[in-house]
């Protein structure tokens, strides 16, 4: 019992304070025997409810001695200073691709292919010099003349329909 009063009794008395963040939380260090070694322990008392989330990064990393020293008032102001110019730039890119967005928007609506457009088959169908020239003379000549050219091919038969000629079919050149 002594022992437990002997340690609460030098956690009040020698304590010394680092510092004070922006919430008001106090952080304490303090030395303390561990097995025969003197070790530096870290504490917060926190500024009414225990709150863990209210503890800025710079001071968490300090309590689990990712940080030798303590993060000074200076740094702190200049972190914060730094974070708050990132907020206001990710709000100023965030505006930028919103109004980029409304642009291509308006802009690809007249290009978009809905139920009541369809595509420009003609225009597509230009692309191949083949296909314009059987499109002029009409789709029955067009397949006789195919049908004449190659009807010396022979292949198995694939497909069905009466106009279907096994090995009629030429790929494009």
């Amino acid at each position: 019992m002594s022992r437990l009063f002997a340690k609460l009794l030098g956690f009040f008395s020698s304590r010394t304070l680092v510092g004070v963040d922006k919430a008001g939380n106090r952080y304490f260090t303090r030395k303390e025997e561990v097995d025969g070694i003197m070790k530096e322990k870290r504490r917060v008392l926190f500024k009414g409810e225990e709150d863990p989330t209210s503890i800025p990064v710079e001071w968490i990393c300090w309590l689990n001695g990712q940080r030798k020293t303590a993060p000074t008032p200076e740094e702190m102001a200049e972190l914060e200073a730094k974070r708050e110019r990132i907020r206001q730039n990710v709000a100023l890119f965030k505006k930028e691709e919103e109004a980029k967005k409304l642009a291509n928007a308006t802009h690809q609506a007249s290009r978009i292919i809905g139920k009541d457009a369809s595509p420009d088959l003609k225009s597509f169908i230009k692309q191949f010099p083949d296909a314009s020239d059987n499109q002029n003379r009409g789709s029955e000549e067009a397949s006789v003349a195919v049908g004449d050219e190659s009807e010396e091919r022979i292949s198995e038969p694939t497909g069905s329909g009466e106009s279907f000629k096994p090995g009629t079919w030429l790929p494009p050149t």
